[in-house]
């Protein structure tokens, strides 16, 4: 069994901004780059050849798109986070996150994901304790930075044994 994840590594020119918020709150800062999850972690027996012709056949009509990322929303619904927010390019990460989770992938979709909303984000943090929770809240408010990149890919990630995020495959998007 392997465990994947599907993601979007997207690249911003001001990504130190983001690297630097991921260093102090995001306790998977050194096992994954900044990204954009489509499909969350799953262990399965699938193999690379039937998984990256899923992706193809449900991507092939999929365009590259822009995204644009802006504010960072507190959110306690199930853990302590920081969200950075989509403004642009929701609707088409939704559709992907959509198509991915059908066929060999269905039986893969999270069982809290099949009553809940799916809300395309960035993690840039998840923090522990209330408290510092509530001081880093104070501390990434004032930020309004603009994080805009065009999305021409997607990424498969192994996850190995320490959690570290080794690329597998990516697909390009026409």
């Amino acid at each position: 069994m392997v465990e994947r994840c599907i993601m979007i590594f997207p690249e911003f020119n001001n990504m130190r901004i983001i690297d630097e918020m991921r260093d102090k709150y995001d306790p998977l800062v050194s096992h994954v780059s900044p990204h954009i999850t489509l499909v969350f972690p799953f262990c399965s027996d699938i193999s690379s050849e039937r998984l990256k012709e899923h992706i193809e056949y449900v991507l092939s009509d999929i365009s590259s798109f822009k995204v644009m990322l802006k504010d960072i929303t507190p959110v306690q619904s199930f853990g302590n986070y920081l969200f950075l927010n989509i403004q642009v390019g929701k609707e088409e990460i939704y559709i992907i996150h959509k198509k991915l989770y059908t066929g060999i992938l269905e039986p893969y979709l999270p069982k809290w994901l099949r009553s809940r909303e799916y809300h395309p984000h960035m993690t840039v943090g998840k923090i522990e304790s209330g408290e510092d929770y509530e001081a880093a809240i104070l501390k990434v408010k004032d930020i309004n930075d603009i994080f805009e990149t065009i999305v021409d890919k997607v990424s498969v990630e192994i996850i190995d044994e320490n959690e570290d995020s080794i690329i597998e495959m990516e697909i390009e998007l026409k």
